[in-house]
């Protein structure tokens, strides 16, 4: 069986979307796609999973609008850690628990940076309230077990 691959020109042409809309999708990670060369391709059922998603998304999309946008909280957080493996045990854990993140968190972000010269892992959050309180109290059980040790 093969698997047809389309070309982010070939996308847009198909959905009449402009080809930068494509790409940012792909970014936002709200298009699977694979980077061949300089190009993405995506896959058949990456595209139909997609647009499926599109579809029943644009029905709820007034009730997304209402909510959206109303209250975005951002924040920085340093925290010191005894050296790299630890730096990496934290960044995993922040990264799982932000893609573990349920549906009514809506739009975040997060940003990791280990300083190794500080011994510090920089964590960048960017969301609504909820998912700020969540991560901020993951941010809290990880460093609380740190202190312990």
């Amino acid at each position: 069986m093969t698997n047809s691959f389309y070309t982010v020109e070939q996308i847009s042409d198909m959905l009449n979307i402009h080809p930068k809309t494509i790409q940012r999708y792909i970014r936002e990670g709200k298009l699977c796609a694979t980077k061949i060369g300089k190009s993405w391709r995506v896959t058949g059922h990456d595209l139909s999973v997609f647009t499926e998603s599109a579809e029943t998304s644009n029905t709820s999309k007034k009730s997304d609008k209402n909510n959206e946008g109303k209250l975005t909280v951002s924040s920085v957080i340093d925290i010191d850690v005894a050296g790299t493996e630890e730096a990496i045990r934290i960044i995993n854990a922040l990264t799982a628990a932000l893609n573990a993140k349920p549906p009514e968190y809506g739009r975040s972000s997060m940003h990791t940076q280990y300083i190794e010269a500080e011994n510090t892992v920089r964590v960048t959050l960017w969301g609504n309230v909820r998912f700020m309180a969540a991560m901020m109290e993951t941010v809290a059980v990880l460093t609380e077990n740190n202190e312990m040790e």
